[in-house]
């Protein structure tokens, strides 16, 4: 019998993340969900139809990428691949922003990753796996409220494609998926905060925000985990540094 393919998946307590675990669990792999949140993890991995495993850690914490890979490898044995999705940051104003919101924002979603994709790296070369970053389309397109969150993710965008020439090499698929406005609790944060600027009710903020950004609708984590599963598939055996944008036609630049 055939040992099934081994997925971590970080952010995966919620949102983007707790859809790609779902998606990748469904498509037959085990997924080792890494998230802060250990009940909401716990909840996750009891629905999934795969021997998983939840993890409950801050990936903020320098030493805490290599044992992640540590307790994946000593339960399964191996890692087929690897989605760095865990990061948040913040809008506003940039000089409002402090020293330590900058150190923040790039100390999960960056350094998080690299670190992860750095303990891994050695694992996914013996199985021939991949990695999938998801970033974001702020890291293609300047916004002023967005300075920390487009910084951080131009920075993960290139690290993908840097890795991604090494993974030539080493036989390890490299690609990243930039989400646009998608349906998770920081878009509601964003629809309500319209909401109540304008004095109207949050379907009506809704469309307002979706005009803003001239696309049709929002995304669903769903729509953005189906996209994930392809390129952790052999179906894009071919794709190597490739970023995706899943944004709804919000990203007009080539």
């Amino acid at each position: 019998m055939t040992a099934p393919r081994v997925a971590i998946v970080t952010g995966a307590s919620r949102g983007i993340g707790a859809a790609i675990a779902r998606q990748l669990a469904a498509d037959g792999l085990s997924v080792v969900a890494v998230a802060r949140s250990g009940e909401a993890l716990d909840a996750l991995v009891a629905e999934l139809p795969t021997d998983s495993l939840a993890l409950a850690c801050d990936l903020r914490e320098r030493d805490i990428a290599p044992q992640v890979v540590a307790a994946t490898i000593e339960r399964f044995g191996h890692i087929h691949a690897l989605v760095n999705n865990a990061g948040a940051t913040p809008r506003g104003d940039f000089l409002g922003f402090s020293d330590a919101d900058w150190d923040d924002g790039f100390a999960l979603k960056f350094f998080g990753a690299m670190r992860l994709c750095r303990a891994a790296w050695p694992s996914l070369v013996a199985s021939h796996g991949a990695i999938v970053n998801i970033g974001g389309i702020g890291g293609r397109t300047g916004s002023a409220e967005f300075t920390i969150g487009g910084s951080v993710n131009a920075a993960l965008l290139n690290l993908t494609k840097a890795l991604a020439d090494r993974g030539v090499r080493d036989g390890v698929r490299v690609n990243a998926v930039n989400p646009g406005s998608i349906a998770t609790e920081r878009t509601q944060v964003r629809i309500e905060r319209i909401a109540a600027e304008r004095g109207i009710d949050a379907a009506q903020a809704a469309d307002e925000l979706a005009r803003r950004l001239r696309v049709a609708r929002f995304g669903t984590p769903e729509e953005l985990a189906n996209v994930v599963g392809f390129l952790l598939s052999e179906r894009a055996s071919y794709m190597q540094g490739s970023i995706v944008d899943v944004d709804g036609g919000h990203t007009r630049t080539l």
